[in-house]
């Protein structure tokens, strides 16, 4: 596997963007603008971390150093579904949405993962060498 040319060729930040785009246009103006500090607040920042740490990591030389970007980015993406959770269980958004939004989630981690195992494994293969 060729590394890409750039972070936007990367599955894993395309459904984190498509995430963001998608909470971003359907979730966030079905909560209140009394939560606009808070759970929409809460919402856009952890969708931006999530898109904005996996470029981050992708940026950088060592495997070490871009890895730690990776994880934090999978620790906003779970932050968001913990929003997410908050969001329906105030009754901001309807269980379809939420379950919507649950199973993307869910698979922008899966991919995620994968590409961390991925490259955990490609750096103990260089080591081997």
């Amino acid at each position: 596997m060729e590394r890409a040319e750039t972070f936007e060729e990367l599955k894993c930040w395309q459904l984190a963007y498509q995430l963001k785009s998608g909470l971003k246009n359907e979730v966030i103006s079905k909560i209140p603008v009394s939560e606009k500090y808070e759970l929409r607040s809460q919402i856009i920042r952890a969708s931006r971390s999530a898109t904005a740490n996996i470029a981050e990591g992708w940026g950088r030389f060592h495997y070490l150093d871009s890895n730690k970007f990776y994880y934090n980015s999978r620790g906003s993406i779970a932050e968001l579904l913990d929003h997410l959770i908050e969001a329906k269980d105030e009754g901001y958004i309807s269980i379809e949405l939420y379950l919507t939004h649950r199973t993307k989630i869910s698979e922008t981690l899966k991919v995620l993962n994968g590409f961390i195992f991925y490259l955990k494994r490609e750096h103990l293969n260089s080591l081997k060498k």
